[in-house]
């Protein structure tokens, strides 16, 4: 293999290898290959009364000089075994071998070695010193690589879980990409997540890499204690733990992660491999960290799905409400208006036929019955008044232009504070739509005309993306919102927030008490019902 073709990391390794410690190199190696084995065998066994576990013994052996010795006596380049090192190197780091550790092998094999070298070439024991050194400076520096790689694939799992979390826009689709990002992770050629039905009968697939049909299977007796642990599946141990029937011929071999929390497995998740692919303790750690996230994100996504369902009725609810309040209003003022309206009309031309009908003398009562004329006429006229408040009939003759200017005229009339009305192009807005800004706009005066004392007023209507954009401001002595929102008895504005929230609309409230642009501005965004 050429330089050209190595990684960065291993291509700096190999240049270390200089011609001349090249030439000592395979003259080293030529010396060492007989004795090798001999090493190996007492090298072995000092790592075994270290503690170090068989995996990582063979990992060690195939890094020490002795390695390099075989590789190089068979006429091979010395970069195929700095491959073998960053090989193992990976190997190492996900048996959790600490560096240190990995050190302290090293040292012990240099003790071993270095005896035999004196009694082998006496004279030339110091240069070959230096070739040991160099030799031992490459391994090293390929090993850093090698735990690198190993940290920053895991980094990178981690991160794109984190990504796949934040993007996914269901559950369905979060569990999908999860288990393909797993898949990736561990080089399988297939991967499932299964859910644990809520009735616990039933093993739900949920995701499947390649994609697969959603099915259900049957929960066998004993199974959730099964799959609740760790499990790695070779050969004919598979049948047992297997929720795909036929991975049972098709895979070599099998892992299984249980997604669990707080001792309840909620599901599990299975990788299929068509070699032997024995896992090492470190994937072992970032497949249950994944499980342990995976489950989280399922939970909060379901939660948020949820949420949104509620949020949704909630909405529809209201806008049921406010349906159901209009008409109640509308029922109201017929009533007023047909009942009582008439009621009074009939009373008052009573008092003034019998108001006509008596003589002159009697003075004295007609003033009486002028007076009660004079009442009933007003009455009428407060009747009237608050007939159009309940439903406004310009509202649904002429639109919500004619009647906010119609809303406008009455509140100059009973106050003395000029309005100004900006109206934007908005085309034909939705009934609803349309009462909803009525309704607010009429709030938002009652509020000005009660507490705001205030001599102008500004209105700003337009509609843009599908947004209705209403703005109302004054120039009165203005009050502390906080204080506002949280007085118990106080309705107004708590009312009109609370409406436009449920509305899914965005209501903000601005005050100042002093200086010179004090006065109150609210600003409200409603979306334009379809």
């Amino acid at each position: 293999m050429q330089t050209a073709q190595l990684s960065p990391e291993l291509a700096d390794a190999a240049d270390v290898l200089s011609d001349q410690l090249r030439v000592h190199l395979h003259r080293l190696a030529l010396l060492l290959e007989p004795h090798a084995d001999h090493i190996d065998r007492k090298f072995q066994g000092r790592l075994r009364k270290l503690g170090f576990e068989p995996k990582q013994r063979v990992a060690l052996a195939q890094i020490t000089p002795g390695a390099a010795a075989r590789i190089l006596a068979q006429g091979k380049a010395p970069l195929n075994f700095i491959e073998q090192v960053e090989y193992n190197g990976r190997r190492l780091a996900k048996l959790n071998l600490p560096p240190s550790a990995i050190l302290e092998a090293l040292q012990e094999y240099d003790r071993l070695l270095s005896p035999l070298l004196v009694s082998l070439l006496p004279d030339e024991h110091s240069n070959f010193q230096w070739v040991r050194e160099q030799l031992h400076f490459c391994v090293i520096l390929t090993l850093n690589n090698a735990y690198y790689q190993v940290r920053e694939a895991e980094t990178q799992a981690f991160y794109e879980l984190f990504r796949i979390e934040l993007e996914s826009r269901n559950l369905e689709e979060l569990l999908r990409r999860f288990l393909e990002s797993l898949v990736h992770v561990c080089k399988a050629d297939a991967g499932r997540l299964y859910m644990l039905s809520e009735d616990g009968s039933a093993w739900v697939l949920q995701a499947g890499a390649p994609l697969s049909a959603h099915i259900s299977i049957s929960n066998r007796p004993g199974l959730v204690r099964k799959l609740s642990k760790l499990r790695y599946l070779d050969g004919g141990s598979t049948a047992d733990y297997l929720l795909d029937p036929q991975w049972h011929n098709r895979y070599a071999s099998c892992w299984s992660i249980p997604l669990a929390a707080e001792g309840r497995t909620a599901g599990v998740m299975q990788f299929g491999f068509t070699k032997s692919y024995e896992w090492l303790p470190r994937e072992q750690e970032l497949l249950a960290a994944a499980a342990e996230r995976c489950l989280m994100a399922a939970e909060k996504a379901r939660l948020m799905e949820d949420l949104a369902q509620r949020e949704e009725q909630v909405r529809r609810l209201a806008e049921h409400m406010l349906h159901v309040e209009e008409m109640e209003r509308r029922r109201i003022s017929r009533e007023l208006h047909d009942e009582a309206g008439q009621s009074l009309l009939c009373i008052r031309l009573q008092m003034e036929l019998i108001e006509q009908a008596l003589p002159e003398s009697e003075w004295e009562l007609r003033a009486k019955l002028g007076e009660a004329r004079d009442l009933t006429e007003r009455t009428i006229l407060e009747m009237r008044r608050l007939i159009s408040a309940l439903s406004p009939a310009v509202l649904e003759q002429l639109g919500l232009g004619a009647a906010l200017r119609q809303l406008i005229n009455r509140f100059q009339r009973l106050h003395l504070c000029r309005v100004k009305l900006q109206l934007s192009k908005m085309g034909a807005l939705p009934q609803q739509t349309e009462v909803i800004t009525y309704r607010l706009v009429q709030e938002c005066f009652n509020n000005i005309g009660k507490h705001a004392a205030a001599r102008l007023v500004n209105i700003s209507l337009a509609s843009a993306d599908g947004i209705l954009k209403l703005v109302v401001e004054d120039n009165g002595v203005g009050f502390n919102v906080e204080e506002a929102f949280q007085k118990r008895e106080s309705f107004g504005m708590s009312g009109m927030r609370e409406r436009v929230a449920l509305l899914g609309g965005k209501f903000l409230a601005e005050s100042r008490i002093e200086g010179p642009k004090r006065g109150t501005k609210i600003s409200i965004e409603l979306p334009i019902a379809k």
